[in-house]
């Protein structure tokens, strides 16, 4: 499964998912979320919002959809630090309350841009991402992992974790597509694929920046709840490359991180300029 690209395409409508920032924040900035440490009293924050690094880490465009009447929450739980020497490690655990559901997806012409060499070959592109999807409950946690030198923090890597506590709530689609008179059309695609999404994780670098994606199963669409499925989730992780993400949401991932260290009060995600559209719907995607 080697084929999870993405690849740059123009800005296109604003959006922050239905979500206004408080008074005296600027309108150019995404949605803000309160962060709560007191685990007696955790404050809740919109899970559309929480999930606001999907559209910052694409640089296709992307189309959101969110189920009528949602009322998906999220907040965190426990708040554990460590300090050995050089090094520091956070573990934060989060819990997802409501029903509903959103979808953001991926728009695919741009998806299929990522693959200049079998667009050149006139070959089929495989294993292309479709959407990222968040439904129900559960628990994850947020893994968040840097340095100390000279009194100087630096985080190096963040992993969110889904399905601490039983299953993961979020899917990835995946399909293929075969050329037609050297054309690429998303309504000619095959092998529908769901995986389940165990780990997203984000890094500190020099370079372009890519999303680790470990997963926990993968079905076909038609039988998304099979016991192989399972199976070939754990060897299917063996051969998921990273997938290529935005600096900027990269790099928002890992304030994010630093955030949480340092116990701030609420946090401000930047506009994502790449959301196409956003719209309630009852489609199940």
């Amino acid at each position: 499964m080697a084929g999870l690209g993405i690849c740059a395409a123009p800005n296109s409508h604003l959006s922050s998912r239905g979500v206004k920032p408080p008074a005296g924040i600027n309108d150019s900035n995404g949605p803000t979320i309160m962060l709560s440490y007191d685990t007696l009293k955790p404050l809740k924050m919109p899970t559309p919002s929480f999930m606001y690094f999907i559209p910052l880490i694409s640089p296709p465009l992307i189309s959101t959809q969110i189920s009528p009447h949602n009322n998906q929450q999220a907040m965190f739980r426990s708040y554990e630090k460590s300090v050995i020497l050089d090094s520091f490690t956070l573990k934060c655990e989060f819990e997802l309350q409501g029903s509903g559901f959103f979808v953001d997806i991926f728009d695919p012409n741009g998806v299929i841009a990522a693959f200049p060499e079998e667009i050149k070959k006139n070959a089929p592109v495989t294993n292309i991402l479709d959407y990222i999807r968040l439904e129900g409950e559960g628990f994850g946690r947020i893994d968040v992992k840097g340095t100390i030198v000279d009194s100087n923090v630096t985080v190096t890597q963040v992993d969110v974790r889904f399905g601490t506590k039983g299953k993961s709530p979020v899917t990835i689609g995946l399909y293929s597509v075969k050329p037609e008179n050297g054309r690429y059309k998303y309504e000619n695609r095959y092998n529908d694929i769901v995986a389940k999404v165990a780990t997203l994780t984000f890094k500190k670098t020099d370079g372009n920046p890519r999303m680790g994606i470990e997963v926990v199963s993968v079905n076909k669409a038609s039988k998304p709840n099979s016991y192989i499925g399972r199976v070939k989730g754990f060897i299917v992780n063996f051969f998921i490359e990273p997938v290529q993400i935005t600096k900027l949401g990269n790099d928002t991932m890992l304030n994010f991180g630093y955030a949480l260290l340092n116990k701030q009060p609420s946090f401000i995600f930047p506009m994502a300029h790449n959301i196409k559209e956003s719209k309630t719907t009852p489609i199940d995607k």
